[in-house]
């Protein structure tokens, strides 16, 4: 069962080399300046515009390796298009739009392959395939390492497989981009939890030289909100109600992962705690936030309200991503907070006190209906693969500590660490843009090491 359709359409070919032919090709490209990994953008561009599609994708290549993904999730009013100098008169050149046509285009086509560089310069374990773990694994694999991928999951992805909806990243891009590092010869070992099933020791006993840990925030935070039944607050004292005993409260990422479970047939309907004509709350304002309040839409809910501390202008969520939720019908609810939830004898939610307390005005309490809050509130690590880990310590939020150099080592010679999981934690190419530095540490020491063992021999 599919619950959404991508909502965006792609150029066709005229409509990708007429936008193209837009690009100034600037001497100093403020584009490539605001992309966090240099992206060569108007070097492609230009390749686009003449149709040379094999060497614009080989552009874009050389510097990322999920460009169907970035084409559609990146913050490009944030990044290249917010730099673009047309933006000035508003109308930037639409990059995101043009590197999701190229990669598409390519991938659709079978247009280009990589060639299989030798794997004799090492061999390194990434744990976790999200966008941090596929670009170090793409990334040494280039270089000339024998890669292996460790993922929890069965499918690969991490946050773009289970946490960006189907009609933001259709889950075929992500197999596609998937297949494409495997091709060029990184091994993938699929529902293998590293820190329970092995551990980091048994993986260098298995002789990688060195391991990379990019598993990303996989435990969701949460809030301690009063509870109660009856006139009385149950979330106290003995035998006290915790908001995971709520039937109806879910934590945004489980919300998303279950409907993307349930759209691809692993979970039935009812398994989804939110009826048709649900009311439900969101607490939280990022973009993850807008991905369950639309997500809530689509799958029946008869209204959605978004519940934020403070105003629209410290939101992290995209501007744009915002404005898409407004238009479907998501309702905002600023300067506020749900400060309790009341519930019947089944623990499901009758109703929430919203509280509203908008500078300079007086504090507003309401009593509203909810059959459901979810809550988008960020996440930590999960700290499995340091308890099972000796030498390997993390900070008081359970992020992992890295030095500089070689960039990205954590306090455990040879294991290296990047992106969210090391407090780093922004969009999907802020994490690739971390995971291409933490990749060159790698081989900087690996290349060290095994320098040392030859001279030693």
């Amino acid at each position: 069962m599919k619950f959404e359709e991508e909502i965006n359409e792609s150029y066709t070919m005229a409509e990708a080399i007429k936008e193209a032919q837009r690009c100034l090709q600037c001497r100093v490209p403020q584009c490539k300046k605001g992309c966090p990994i240099s992206n060569n953008i108007p070097d492609w561009i230009h390749e686009l515009k003449k149709g040379n599609m094999g060497n614009a994708i080989s552009i874009i290549r050389a510097k990322s390796n999920l460009p169907a993904v970035c084409g559609r999730v990146c913050a490009h009013e944030k990044q290249c298009e917010g730099n673009c100098v047309l933006g000035k008169k508003g109308q930037p050149v639409n990059i995101g739009k043009l590197e999701r046509f190229v990669a598409d285009f390519d991938s659709e086509l079978s247009l280009t392959h990589e060639d299989m560089v030798e794997k004799t310069r090492g061999k390194v374990a990434v744990i976790g395939a999200g966008p941090s773990g596929i670009t170090v694994a793409g990334d040494l694999s280039r270089m000339g390492f024998s890669v292996e991928m460790f993922e929890m999951e069965a499918q690969c992805g991490g946050v773009l497989r289970y946490g960006i909806p189907e009609y933001r990243l259709p889950k075929e891009v992500v197999a596609r981009e998937i297949r494409f590092i495997e091709k060029m010869g990184v091994v993938i070992h699929r529902n293998t939890h590293v820190g329970v099933e092995i551990t980091v020791d048994s993986l260098f006993a298995q002789g990688f030289d060195a391991i990379y840990i990019g598993t990303g925030l996989s435990k969701p935070k949460s809030l301690e909100i009063p509870i109660w039944q009856n006139g009385r607050c149950i979330s106290e004292g003995e035998g006290a109600v915790k908001i995971a005993d709520l039937k109806r409260v879910r934590k945004a990422t489980h919300f998303l992962r279950r409907v993307e479970l349930i759209s691809e047939g692993f979970m039935k309907r009812e398994e989804l705690p939110v009826d048709d004509g649900a009311r439900v709350w969101v607490i939280g304002c990022g973009n993850t936030a807008m991905d369950a309040s639309r997500t809530s839409l689509r799958i029946g809910a008869s209204q959605v309200d978004v519940v934020y501390h403070r105003g629209i202008d410290t939101m992290s969520a995209l501007r744009a991503e915002y404005d898409d939720a407004v238009k479907e019908g998501v309702r905002f609810n600023w300067w506020s907070a749900i400060t309790e939830i009341h519930v019947d004898e089944n623990l499901d939610i009758l109703e929430i006190v919203l509280e509203t307390n908008e500078p300079d005005k007086a504090l507003v309490r309401q009593v509203l209906p909810a059959d459901n809050v979810i809550m988008a509130i960020g996440a930590v690590p999960e700290t499995k693969i340091v308890r099972t880990t000796s030498g390997l310590d993390n900070d008081d939020h359970n992020f992992l500590i890295t030095r500089e150099l070689p960039y990205g080592m954590t306090t455990r010679k040879g294991v290296f660490a990047g992106g969210d999981v090391v407090g780093r934690q922004a969009t999907v190419v802020h994490a690739m843009q971390d995971a291409k530095q933490v990749a060159m540490g790698i081989a900087q020491y690996v290349d060290a090491v095994r320098l040392m063992k030859a001279i030693n021999m």
